[in-house]
């Protein structure tokens, strides 16, 4: 059985007050928990595409890390799980080029964001695109994302109500519809 089974709060809000948890089960349990986040997020992005996200991340790390490695992809990736808290994933390859060695930096984002506002997919891009400049997400780390975002660590937070927002409301798989 997956930890959020029983309470959907645990597989993204693990660690947060128990208060702070009370008050999320009870806006699920009535309903209001997406309205709240409609509002608090009404504006919604145009990125559909991979090649609309490799554009969006190629603008961000122009403005704010002109001097960070290049990504040679940007893609969504339908493979990443939001229950599985892999939301985006920065890596490199390296390869041997002739006498050289080269990296390849491939930045994914999980396709669920593809529906999501636009500041929760900006959190995701620049999330990972500080991993370009700091690998630990350390206090230089969220320093860099709160730069390139302001109110970072907030729509952070939002995101995480979003997602176990979805997830609750996502149908459980293998499970059997109700006859009418």
């Amino acid at each position: 059985m997956q930890p959020h089974a029983t309470d959907p709060c645990r597989a993204f809000l693990a660690g947060y007050p128990e208060s702070l948890l009370e008050d999320v089960r009870a806006r699920l349990a009535d309903g209001s928990l997406g309205g709240l986040l409609e509002r608090r997020y009404p504006e919604a992005h145009q990125v559909r595409t991979d090649a609309a996200l490799y554009d969006h991340a190629s603008a961000l790390k122009a403005r704010y890390l002109r001097n960070a490695p290049a990504l040679n992809k940007v893609a969504f990736d339908g493979r990443l799980q939001i229950d599985q808290r892999a939301l985006g994933t920065l890596t490199a390859a390296s390869r041997v080029q002739g006498g050289r060695l080269t990296a390849k930096r491939e930045l994914r984002v999980a396709a669920v964001f593809k529906q999501a506002p636009a500041a929760m997919l900006d959190m995701i891009v620049v999330h990972e695109l500080a991993h370009l400049k700091e690998r630990e997400h350390n206090k230089p780390f969220y320093a860099l994302c709160e730069h390139m975002l302001g109110g970072y660590h907030q729509v952070e937070f939002d995101t995480r109500l979003w997602l176990t927002w979805q997830l609750q409301a996502r149908p459980t798989a293998g499970a059997a519809e109700a006859p009418d």
